[in-house]
């Protein structure tokens, strides 16, 4: 450990249970943090000024001005560049601490990329707002034996649990299948500041505590808040586990199953008006070609990561991995019409 690090570390050392020894085995260390958005960008923090080793970033999206009321690693001029927010988050992290690798990638997790992203990792911690992905994440993590943990938060409640499988229940054990119908969510329903530094910052000391192999000092509960009422509970889940669950006990990984081998994925983000379409097949998308052919019909706006086009009162932001974003509207017809018209079928 060099000089500037045995300094930036001291007091982290100094706090017993860590010490020098344990500070080694964390920048040994190497995680996946999937989502950047509230939560995503307070584990991501944490976990670098920590000194992690290796930090990968994982979220689809970029950044806009009603992130910033929020999403701490985030200033005004990101918003302006509208640049993705795995991007944005490396770079901000990377002057904190340069002595960890992070590795931002701007990807949609799903069936087909899932192992890829997730599965080389000591941990996964889960900083997204979309319970399907957490069923993948938590198919990933039962096929492979990698803990997690899992947090939520929107209005002023929160939860959150450590996963580690075939030790605890698992995310399905707990959560047989995923909510009919969308839920709350920060964008329907709205979200404090607070309860994302709660929730991310009890999330983060898990992380430790299972990087570190803390076992006697792990948290058997699934720990729930809405801090504006002042409320405060604790399952203890530890006995939860179930032999017929489809992931944990039966090793039936569903979600992993990819839905086909060509078209796309059409899905409506709540409260956004705004439809995403994801190809089923892997692919990469030239933007300066698409900026071509799109420049003589419409409004184009580019940076290195995305592509924006303004038609007809809708915005298709383009993405190198071929997922596109229909704003304006929640219809999927819409989107389906409009992906159509200057996509092709």
């Amino acid at each position: 450990m060099d000089d500037l690090n045995q300094t930036r570390y001291s007091r982290q050392i100094l706090f017993q249970p860590i010490g020098r020894s344990g500070q080694e085995k964390l920048g040994k260390s190497r995680i996946a943090i999937v989502g950047a958005g509230a939560l995503g960008t307070v584990l991501a923090n944490h976990m670098v000024r920590a000194g992690v080793g290796f930090v990968r970033i994982i979220d689809r999206d970029f950044i806009e001005a009603s992130n910033l009321q929020r999403q701490m690693l985030y200033d005004e001029d990101d918003a302006k560049q509208h640049l993705p927010k795995a991007t944005a988050a490396a770079a901000k992290l990377a002057k904190i601490n340069s002595s960890v690798q992070i590795e931002p990638v701007i990807a949609d997790v799903n069936a087909t990329n899932a192992e890829d992203l997730l599965s080389d990792v000591d941990l996964i911690l889960d900083g997204n707002d979309n319970f399907q992905i957490r069923y993948l994440i938590n198919d990933v993590a039962v096929k492979h034996r990698i803990p997690w943990v899992y947090g939520g938060a929107v209005g002023s409640k929160g939860m959150f649990t450590a996963i580690r499988p075939y030790e605890t229940p698992c995310y399905r054990c707990l959560f047989p299948n995923p909510p009919s119908g969308r839920g709350e969510t920060c964008d329907t329903s709205g979200v404090i500041g607070p309860i994302i530094h709660i929730i991310a910052s009890y999330q983060a000391t898990e992380a430790l505590k299972i990087l570190l192999g803390a076992e006697e000092k792990y948290n058997p509960y699934l720990e729930q808040f809405d801090i504006w009422s002042n409320q405060h509970m604790q399952l203890n889940v530890q006995k939860g586990r179930s032999d017929q669950c489809p992931a944990c006990g039966l090793s039936h990984f569903e979600f992993l199953d990819p839905a086909g081998d060509t078209g796309e994925d059409y899905t409506s983000l709540c409260g956004r008006d705004t439809v995403q379409i994801t190809p089923r097949k892997k692919q990469t998308v030239n933007l300066e070609e698409l900026k071509d052919h799109l420049s003589g019909i419409g409004t184009v706006e580019q940076n290195a990561f995305l592509l924006r086009f303004h038609i007809d009162g809708y915005t298709l932001v383009f993405f190198k991995d071929g997922r596109l974003l229909v704003q304006g509207t929640d219809d999927v017809v819409v989107a389906k019409t409009l992906y159509a018209k200057y996509v092709g079928s």
